[in-house]
């Protein structure tokens, strides 16, 4: 199948017909309207195979998982999504796989009204580029910034899963059907991060790991954290599956969670309640910020320590 076929066959082919695209797929360039009083949010990952996921990840998670990742880096800003462009490497053109990889793609940009705009086919190792643009009102995007002394620090979700489930695939193990959902289907919070939108001093995507993804706030914000382990939120499926001690450590580093890492003045609690009553995303408070620098975590046995900022690294 030649390229032009390809792209008419898997990507030109879309339920997604959003008013705001003025021209998508077919020509040199989109061309896209932005609503007014709106500003303009930008996100690109890159997903590599045998890095980002499994040799073996099924071609419908693949897709799935490389938008929802972008996704979640929008929910990080507040913004609400609209187009995506996808720019694929392939070994070759199977069309049963593409066939499989566009039913993931697709379904998830079903549930957030995403049109897939544009983008590029290429042939060499198994990389999938996604990059996303969405929208949020002049001044309300949040950032890495803005916490302040005082703000309690919160998490949506729970933590560690996806990476037990790495875990068990490194030591040649299979994971458990939750866990393995957890690592290649991750649910972007989407309305969360717009419903932070005015209450969240400062938000981030937890992709590298709680420790190193809060410590980005922290440094950016120039502030220190101070959070109590034993609150760190995980299933009752992964306590009873590790030691407390391994459930920390997971709960810090292991990474591919996707949740949203965000700081609140405690002013705000209220107002934040109410923002997550009508949302199917639960929420829990696990530390303070505080002026002195660093990351530090209080033990369950009640000792403070300095928690280093690690988490994923590509180089």
């Amino acid at each position: 199948m030649r390229e032009h076929q390809l792209i008419q066959s898997f990507f030109e082919k879309q339920n997604i017909k959003r008013p705001d695209v003025i021209l998508g797929i077919g020509d040199d360039a989109a061309v896209v309207t932005v609503p007014e009083k709106q500003q303009l949010v930008v996100a690109t990952d890159t997903l590599v195979a045998g890095v980002h996921f499994p040799e073996n990840t099924s071609p419908e998670d693949i897709g799935y998982k490389a938008l929802a990742v972008n996704l979640s880096d929008l929910a990080a800003m507040g913004a609400t999504p609209a187009w995506a462009s996808l720019a694929i490497t392939l070994p070759n053109a199977d069309e049963t796989w593409l066939h499989a990889f566009c039913q993931g793609f697709f379904e998830l940009a079903a549930q957030h009204n995403v049109q897939l705009i544009g983008g590029d086919t290429t042939q060499g190792p198994l990389t999938v580029t996604v990059s996303v643009q969405g929208f949020v009102p002049q001044g309300e995007a949040l950032t890495r910034t803005r916490a302040k002394a005082g703000d309690e620090i919160y998490v949506t979700g729970y933590l560690g899963a996806a990476g037990l489930a790495l875990r068990a695939l490194s030591e040649g193990r299979a994971p458990s059907e939750t866990q393995t959902t957890q690592l290649n289907r991750p649910v972007p919070r989407v309305a969360a991060g717009m419903a932070l939108r005015n209450i969240a001093s400062a938000a981030i995507d937890i992709s590298d790991g709680l420790a190193a993804d809060l410590g980005h706030i922290v440094q950016q914000s120039q502030v220190g954290a101070c959070i109590t382990l034993a609150a760190l939120p995980v299933s009752a499926q992964l306590a009873a599956a590790v030691s407390p001690e391994e459930r920390i450590e997971l709960a810090l580093h292991a990474g591919d969670d996707y949740e949203l890492c965000f700081t609140a003045p405690l002013a705000k609690r209220e107002a934040l309640a109410k923002a997550f009553a009508d949302l199917d995303c639960p929420y829990c408070c696990i530390g303070v910020i505080y002026n002195e620098a660093g990351l530090r975590g209080i033990t369950p046995d009640g000792e403070t320590s300095l928690i280093e900022t690690r988490g994923y690294e590509h180089f």
